[in-house]
């Protein structure tokens, strides 16, 4: 038995209300349940009922144990003397108020019907699943499941909303310096996202400025800064961006000391990260006042213009410095940009306009259902259970919905698991 579990029997009623009456047989007339309470202090907060005729209004607290009231010391808690109501699924034992009279306590165990308790118990049973609902996640409503996914995707980008705010603090407000650190980051795709995130905190964004529109300059800086250029190699291009690293880094007064190094194992050779950072580039020679045109922008047209970019020429024959290829011109791939929208410019988007206080949420919506779902391990075992039309958003909402509720069995927070156990 879980108190998430009796929070979701008072919230919503799930038990017989017409008999109700505390440990002391007084009877209660349950008039509103009250605002549930996420934060520190009593569960729910203005409930109204009343107790032998008399009406009350405060809070209620909620436990699997009345004595678990002693446990987490609420009786030297001042937020907790407005408690008008003590919910518990067993009672062992009286709660005082501070003047001696007893709390009301309603015992729960003998009110809830045995179809909801086993629907409960069919839903958080022990056996080892890749989600509590997996059997019948397929029959949820398709306007329950969308609506939801809808929601998580607000919920998750409320998250990275939250990363980016102190991103630009330590960027003291640039959002062209914080642009640049969240491309960066997502330029590194999976393996080697984290070192260029710390390769581009690593670099001032007022030098980047400053040679922006040099190519073979900019190439140098983050060749240089990310470690690649430390070897003795025999090649032409590669002493050339050696020797304007050192200038660079003398100029700047550059260092390395937080730069994470980069990898290069199980890649393929179009995500190595010598091509990613020569692309990387190309998006910042080809795209002045950068920030500015990203926030125009509001088509998946027009950010695929922006990052449809070949690295510099000498990576049409190389894929390292050490060893020359078959020539290719190498491009970002339409998949790649969707993520980049995805991951950095929806996110980014959503983080300034709630600064300014114009979230724009019809804009964003038509933004990601531009986007191709993603294809990973999450969205492939959601679509094995159940087949529904998909973009970008919905699969967001299931990463959301893994990661954050499913993982830690948050089914009676989850619209899903509300809908299976109303069923009971």
């Amino acid at each position: 038995m879980q108190e998430d579990f009796l929070h979701y029997l008072w919230k919503y009623k799930k038990f017989d209300t017409s008999k109700l009456r505390t440990v002391l047989d007084e009877t209660i007339q349950l008039l509103h349940v009250g605002q549930h309470n996420f934060n520190s202090g009593p569960d729910f907060f203005n409930a109204q009922l009343k107790i032998d005729n008399q009406l009350w209004a405060g809070n209620v607290e909620i436990h699997i144990k009345s004595s678990d009231w002693y446990v987490h010391h609420h009786e030297i808690d001042p937020a907790y003397d407005n408690v008008i109501l003590h919910v518990v699924w067993e009672h062992d034992v009286d709660i005082f108020r501070k003047d001696n009279s007893a709390i009301p306590t309603l015992e729960l165990k003998y009110s809830v019907s045995k179809s909801t308790l086993k629907g409960y118990y069919q839903l958080f049973s022990k056996t080892q699943k890749w989600i509590n609902c997996e059997q019948d996640f397929a029959t949820v409503d398709d306007f329950v499941l969308q609506n939801w996914l809808e929601r998580l995707f607000f919920e998750r980008l409320e998250r990275k909303s939250s990363q980016i705010e102190t991103l630009l603090r330590t960027s003291k407000n640039d959002w062209e310096a914080v642009l640049f650190k969240l491309l960066a980051k997502n330029f590194g795709l999976k393996v080697n996202g984290e070192a260029f995130f710390s390769l581009a905190n690593s670099i001032n964004f007022g030098i980047i400025r400053k040679i922006q529109n040099k190519e073979q300059v900019l190439e140098a800086l983050l060749f240089g800064q990310s470690g690649l250029l430390e070897a003795d190699v025999e090649d032409e291009y590669y002493k050339v961006l050696q020797k304007e690293y050192q200038f660079l880094k003398q100029k700047f007064s550059l260092t390395q000391d937080h730069v994470s190094p980069l990898q290069f194992f199980r890649l393929r050779p179009p995500n190595f990260p010598t091509i990613r950072l020569s692309q990387f580039a190309q998006v910042y020679v080809k795209n002045q006042n950068f920030f500015s045109k990203i926030i125009e922008a509001n088509t998946k047209q027009e950010f695929y213009d922006m990052f449809s970019v070949y690295t510099s020429k000498y990576w049409e024959t190389h894929y390292t410095f050490q060893k020359s290829s078959k020539h290719s011109k190498k491009s970002t791939s339409k998949n790649f940009i969707d993520l980049l929208i995805i991951n950095t410019i929806i996110p980014i988007k959503f983080s300034y306009s709630k600064i300014l206080g114009k979230i724009n949420t019809e804009d964003l919506i038509r933004l990601i259902n531009e986007v191709d779902p993603e294809k990973n391990a999450i969205v492939e075992k959601f679509e094995s259970m159940k087949t529904f039309s998909k973009s970008a958003l919905q699969t967001q909402g299931l990463i959301q919905l893994k990661n954050e509720y499913c993982n830690y069995k948050k089914c009676l927070h989850c619209a899903v698991g509300n809908t299976i156990l109303n069923r009971f």
